[in-house]
């Protein structure tokens, strides 16, 4: 099994910024990618923030692009969300996700959630 333990989440002021950040652990080979995604209130859906691969390459959802910046450290099987100039239609549940490989199948993975509030 795979733990995603996130951290960061919280209450801000719109125009402010957090960072969240997520580990993964357990029993895996390799991590192929990691990402956010996010559900706002009210939705069901959970739609893609960005993500990273472990060669480094990103893609980001066109709401943030410019305003947040994923980042990872394959050594601490971590991942980082820079997200600025957040606005209140940020405010959404964020999950982590990982693709990981064991024993020469991918998997998948997700967090718990961390709430991101964002006020006007």
């Amino acid at each position: 099994q795979v733990q995603l333990v996130e951290s960061g989440g919280g209450l801000v002021q719109a125009g402010g910024s957090l960072r969240l950040s997520c580990s993964a652990s357990g029993s895996f080979s390799s991590i192929n990618v990691m990402g956010w995604y996010r559900q706002a209130p009210g939705t069901t859906q959970r739609e893609l923030v960005a993500h990273i691969t472990s060669r480094g390459s990103t893609n980001y959802a066109d709401s943030v692009k410019g305003r947040f910046t994923i980042s990872r450290d394959n050594a601490k099987n971590t991942v980082l969300l820079e997200m600025n100039s957040l606005r209140p239609e940020d405010t959404a549940v964020y999950y982590c996700k990982a693709l990981v490989m064991r024993d020469l199948l991918q998997y998948q993975y997700w967090g718990q959630g961390t709430q991101v509030t964002v006020s006007s």
